[in-house]
């Protein structure tokens, strides 16, 4: 007898162990309020198949961006022959249609909707440089009932209300949560079906597609009715093999693309756009800041002025816009015999940049090809719409990409046109694409998480309002001779 009561005291201790247990998991689940309730008829950590999650690779039509793409996708497949379930699902974006906007994400939902979610249960999002740990993020999605709505990534908020941003929850900047991207995110099918339905009759109420990731978030949410951001402990932006990054389901291959030497300093011809009025107090910080680390460089305003020195165009200058100064730029660079330079930088006059950053970065761009590289944004992504390069935070251009443009008869459709937008719709138009470098900003560094900037290594910001634009250039993108030679030597792992 005192056998038998042994053993049932026994089992009811495992019983009650296993009630423990699950109740543990439901709490790990449902602790972000009444979005994270778990759907009882999907068992908790129960573990997920490789076969359920799509990865979609933030891919952009580049060779470089393609070949690094290309390894992700490889690094991937290598890791699933390990778990032995077969090859997953990987995605290009840049791929998934025709359509050059997909890289606004709502765009393309109906695809991954109609494509994927069908016999899938999460969608996953990756950059390039993202490293997954396949066996661990299936551990880590199956803590989620795949049956409800879920929005997953690393959260970033806002210390302060900024333009970027549209002001948006000035009271309370830090409350709202928004995927950082390097990290990896993740939705849910459910969520991305619904979404797929709902961006086809409710677009995004901006045109614009500024900061995508805010944005993604905020559609989302749509303002208290959908999903909030839950943030994943394992989804890290840390360096691959970094101290405390035991637990990561993500890590960061490299932050900075190098690519080998880089580019000569005559390489790169920069234009600064300018007027009378900005020549004493916008040209001097070009010259105290940034002005030195050219070879070429030309001052182009309304009137002549030898001080500066400055070249007249022959074009009138206008309160903004300034479309047709910009294509006499470009018409000078593709013309003149002596700017053979295989790249060109426009800027504005209260542009901060760091040129030998760009100078690495262009290293892994082939100026052979139509190229054309800054902060890139949309406009109407979810109607068909096209991208650009905001102009603020610096536009490069191969020469080919110039010629081409000039070519295509491609014009302003009045002086004071934002030029930007307007070239975004003639590289558009002739099937070019536009390719983005987190490294260049339109704003200050005070309207961006400062975690992210640190990682960066930007290459410009953009506006003097509000700030010393001299002491900006000197903490955030100024390099001594001894920081560019520890970079110009220093080898990044390429591969894993």
């Amino acid at each position: 007898m005192a056998e038998l009561e042994g053993c049932r005291i026994h089992v009811l201790s495992c019983v009650l162990l296993c009630f423990v247990a699950l109740l543990c998991s439901i709490h790990d689940v449902t602790a972000g309020g009444s979005q994270r309730t778990v759907d009882q008829q999907w068992p908790v950590n129960q573990l997920i198949a490789l076969r359920e999650v799509v990865f979609v690779i933030q891919s952009q039509k580049n060779s470089y961006h393609i070949q690094r793409a290309e390894q992700r996708k490889a690094h991937l497949f290598h890791q699933a022959q390990s778990l032995k379930q077969g090859s997953p699902d990987v995605v290009f974006l840049h791929e998934l249609s025709e359509y050059s906007g997909n890289w606004g994400i709502l765009p393309a939902l109906p695809r991954l909707a109609e494509g994927y979610c069908r016999s899938s249960s999460w969608i996953f999002f990756l950059e390039e440089e993202t490293v997954v740990d396949l066996a661990r993020l299936l551990l880590v999605l199956s803590k989620f009932s795949s049956g409800r709505e879920w929005f997953l990534g690393r959260a970033l908020h806002d210390n302060e209300a900024t333009i970027i941003h549209h002001y948006a929850f000035s009271e309370e900047p830090t409350t709202f949560g928004y995927p950082d991207f390097i990290a990896g995110w993740a939705l849910s099918c459910p969520l991305v079906k619904r979404l797929a339905d709902y961006v086809k009759y409710e677009p995004p109420k901006s045109d614009f597609t500024i900061d995508l990731k805010h944005e993604i978030a905020l559609y989302i949410w749509e303002e208290g009715r959908g999903p909030t951001l839950n943030n994943v402990d394992e989804f890290c932006s840390e360096l691959t093999g970094s101290p405390n990054t035991n637990h990561c389901v993500t890590t960061v291959n490299t932050y900075l693309p190098s690519c080998g030497k880089p580019v000569e300093k005559d390489s790169i011809f920069v234009g600064v756009k300018t007027c009378q009025k900005f020549h004493h107090d916008r040209v001097s910080v070009v010259k105290k800041t940034w002005a030195n680390d050219t070879a070429l460089l030309e001052y182009y305003s309304d009137v002549t002025d030898p001080a500066v020195p400055t070249i007249d165009l022959g074009v009138p200058n206008t309160e903004m816009g300034h479309c047709e100064k910009t294509f006499a730029i470009l018409r000078r660079f593709a013309s003149e015999g002596g700017m053979q330079a295989s790249w060109l930088l426009l800027v504005d006059d209260d542009t901060l940049i760091s040129l030998p950053r760009l100078r690495r970065l262009l290293s892994c761009y082939d100026s052979s090809e139509e190229v054309s590289i800054g902060e890139r944004y949309g406009y109407g992504l979810s109607q068909g719409g096209y991208s650009y390069i905001t102009g603020g935070g610096g536009m490069v251009f191969s020469r080919k990409a110039v010629l081409r443009i000039l070519s295509s008869g491609c014009a302003c459709y009045s002086p004071d046109a934002p030029d930007d937008m307007v070239l975004g719709m003639c590289l558009h138009t002739l099937g070019l694409s536009v390719t983005h470098s987190p490294q260049f900003h339109q704003a200050r560094p005070e309207d961006y998480p400062r975690e992210v900037l640190i990682r960066q290594s930007p290459i410009s910001f953009h506006k003097h309002w509000n700030i010393n634009p001299v002491a900006v250039y000197q903490e955030w993108l100024m390099e001594t001779e001894e920081t560019f030679q520890y970079f110009l030597g220093r080898e990044y792992r390429q591969e894993l």
